[in-house]
């Protein structure tokens, strides 16, 4: 199948990189829930993380919607880019809102790979989505944030050295919204690691190398915050619309491969002397499923569009993401589904990438939040929450 897409010499240097990283290295690092540290390497050193990065700071410049190729046929190829994709927006907040001293120091040493910034610290395991009530504080004292609190499901914390981290610098009591008082800081794990930072890691259904984290009085100079004191929600906010386009793509790629592997199978699978891909029964839902992520990447596109043209497209990031996810998923159960019992057999990589990608109904936000905020911000019903 050949979809006009756009980027393809991106397109196609992604798919001949991805050939070196097959189904076997992938089941290995699913098997031992393993970091893909080559395959992360491999893309740093073709450039690809640093797609989104400005020429200046020694990246490539590219829009998003190179980077969206990128991710796209990470998936598409049979991989997951959940290892490596934070990098792509995280840098995003200190781009847009960091000091150009922070700037000149990080994002240079990020777009070579002599840092990586992967790992992302919001969600606390009391507030979850409800990020105005989260509880990690930070006070300053003498030129230095003394951080304390928790948090979880922060991916790839064991394998970045730096980290953006939204904390409370204000009390929740002394301000009138409570997404105010709200502080990011650029934390250098490297520094703290073992000593006031501990990390401990998750194990999940999926392999996400997630963690949850400990901060006990860590230290982090002030010439680390970003931007203002007490406005980071609002720096949080500006990279979502990045982060949901992103991760549609990741979405569309696996349901291309679900689409693609389930179509190939049912070319090969003979049962009762035919090809099981001559029964309505099989033709059926992989044409429904390609239909359905067909919809989803148009949408994708429009937001892509929308985004860099100068826009706020948060109405259509937030629809291509969750139409992408349930084209995904879609996909999945379909492919699984043509397989039969060998969907379950771990040679086949249809059960991994089933589980990977259910992830996406769940976050980097869910359907239901997605839901809400039509509601609410598009469609003009009262507030749910």
């Amino acid at each position: 199948m050949k979809y006009q897409t756009g980027n393809e010499d991106i397109r196609d240097g992604v798919r001949r990189l991805c050939a070196d990283f097959p189904g076997s290295y992938w089941r290995q690092c699913d098997r031992d829930q393993a970091y893909p540290a080559e395959f992360v390497s491999a893309l740093t050193r073709s450039g690809y993380l640093a797609a989104l990065i400005p020429q200046d700071y020694g990246g490539s410049g590219l829009t998003i919607s190179a980077g969206a190729a990128i991710l796209e046929e990470i998936h598409r190829s049979g991989g997951n880019a959940a290892a490596c994709h934070a990098q792509m927006y995280t840098m995003g907040t200190l781009l847009r809102h960091g000091s150009d001293a922070q700037k000149s120091a990080y994002l240079p040493a990020i777009a070579s790979g002599e840092l990586r910034l992967q790992a992302f610290g919001v969600t606390e395991p009391t507030s979850g989505t409800d990020t105005g009530s989260l509880r990690t504080t930070a006070r300053l004292e003498g030129g230095t944030y003394y951080v304390n609190g928790q948090k979880i499901w922060t991916s790839r914390a064991e394998h970045s050295d730096l980290m953006v981290l939204l904390c409370r610098t204000t009390p929740r009591e002394a301000v009138s919204k409570k997404t105010d008082g709200l502080s990011v800081l650029l934390v250098d794990m490297r520094e703290v690691r073992g000593k006031s930072m501990t990390i401990r890691p998750i194990r999940t259904m999926m392999n996400h190398s997630t963690t949850e984290i400990f901060f006990d009085d860590m230290p982090v100079p002030a010439e680390n915050l970003i931007g203002e004191e007490g406005k980071g929600f609002r720096y949080i906010l500006s990279g979502m619309n990045a982060e949901r386009i992103l991760i549609a793509a990741e979405c569309i790629g696996d349901a291309k491969w679900f689409i693609e592997t389930a179509a190939a199978y049912a070319k090969e699978r003979v049962v009762f002397d035919r090809p099981i891909a001559e029964n309505q029964g099989i033709q059926f839902p992989i044409a429904k499923a390609y239909a359905q992520m067909r919809a989803a990447e148009l949408m994708l596109r429009e937001s892509i569009r929308l985004y860099e043209a100068g826009d706020n497209p948060g109405e259509e990031a937030n629809l291509a993401k969750m139409l992408a996810a349930d084209a995904s998923w879609a996909a999945a159960e379909m492919c699984l589904q043509t397989h039969g019992g060998f969907g379950f057999a771990e040679e086949y990589d249809v059960e991994r990438k089933f589980r990977e990608t259910r992830l996406y109904q769940v976050a980097p936000i869910s359907t239901n939040l997605i839901l809400s905020y039509l509601a609410e911000h598009v469609l003009g019903l009262p507030r749910s929450f």
